[in-house]
């Protein structure tokens, strides 16, 4: 084994010239020009990058090689066609591993969020006009007037379904594209997003209960709101990911570790997108239903809630049980 000094002092004239080269090519957009001499360098780079993370595996030496060979691997790969397993591959096992390493971070959103339903059901508790000025008075007195009538989910009936559907997905979109984008630079402004949701639910859940219609609610509302508030949660997590990849870098460089927490952080927005067409779906054309039996209601809500927890947690477990990988990366480099 070679002292880590010696390895870098063999090596660097190599990789200053190979990072020459990309510079030069990511500036001419010759992504596609001399492949040989890609390939070749992605080669060097690999095995350069084994050896250290086999002997420095904690090393700058490392980091900074991984860099290098994900900057080859992204200009070696920018024209191919995907082909149609790509996509398979993406939600089998890319997504799911990717959720395996950002767990620390969806089990922080899910945390604070909650905290901030209880700060919602508590301020509520204690200051009877608290959930009018969360929800709005035009919200309350209208909800006041379906339960005088006796119909107190009849906002649910207001709309149209197929405008209610685009109206409720898109929104759906628009506050989880905020809570992910608001991770820019520091997830400040995500956890900022992710409080104001959370204080409204747990106001909104509390004015029902109040008026001994928290069992009603609940068995209406969580119908969608299973997948809508987890879809929020979730799209919190990649605003963590993407802020707190600007603020703690770790071992790459700051602009580096940022593009790559980016990049993690758009990647979950994108596989939100069917919980964001289904939670819609629910909402506009199940939702509505409020005379179908309760046990059907509490199906519909556990088999969300089984979901989530199977496909964005208990799965990703299992795939890194089962393969070994410990990241999203580590399956990318494997699949080259």
């Amino acid at each position: 084994m070679l002292r880590e000094a010696v390895f870098i002092q063999r090596n660097t004239a190599r990789w200053q010239k190979f990072e020459q080269e990309l510079d030069v090519r990511l500036g001419a957009g010759k992504a596609a020009t001399n492949p040989d001499a890609l390939s070749e360098m992605f080669i060097q780079l690999t095995d350069d990058l084994a050896y250290a993370r086999t002997f420095y595996p904690e090393s700058r030496t490392t980091a900074y090689l991984n860099q290098m060979a994900g900057r080859v691997h992204r200009l070696l790969y920018r024209n191919k066609r995907e082909d149609a397993g790509r996509i398979i591959r993406f939600w089998k096992t890319e997504l799911p591993l990717l959720f395996q390493s950002v767990h620390k971070q969806l089990l922080l959103a899910a945390v604070f969020f909650g905290l901030a339903v209880g700060i919602g059901v508590i301020s509520s508790a204690h200051d009877e006009n608290f959930y009018r000025l969360i929800l709005g008075d035009a919200y309350v007195n209208m909800t006041l007037n379906n339960i005088q009538k006796n119909d107190p989910m009849a906002v649910y009936k207001s709309m149209g379904r197929a405008d209610m559907f685009m109206a409720i997905t898109f929104n759906n979109v628009r506050v989880s594209f905020y809570a992910f984008a608001g991770g820019l630079m520091t997830p400040v402004m995500t956890l900022w997003i992710l409080l104001q949701n959370g204080i409204m639910l747990g106001a909104f859940q509390y004015f029902f209960y109040e008026r001994g219609l928290f069992l009603t609610s609940f068995l209406t509302i969580w119908i969608h709101g299973t997948l809508e508030i987890s879809a929020i949660i979730i799209a919190g997590t990649a605003g963590i990911v993407m802020g707190s990849s600007f603020l703690f870098p770790g071992t790459y460089p700051r602009r580096e570790a940022f593009k790559i927490g980016a990049k993690k952080g758009l990647k979950i927005i994108v596989g939100l997108v069917p919980v964001f067409i289904a939670a819609g779906f629910l909402e506009s054309y199940i939702t509505r239903l409020t005379e179908m039996p309760d046990w059907f209601k509490a199906a519909i809500i556990l088999a969300s809630a089984a979901f989530i927890a199977w496909y964005f947690v208990i799965y990703p477990i299992q795939l890194v049980k089962e393969f070994g990988y410990n990241s999203e990366e580590e399956y990318q480099e494997s699949n080259i």
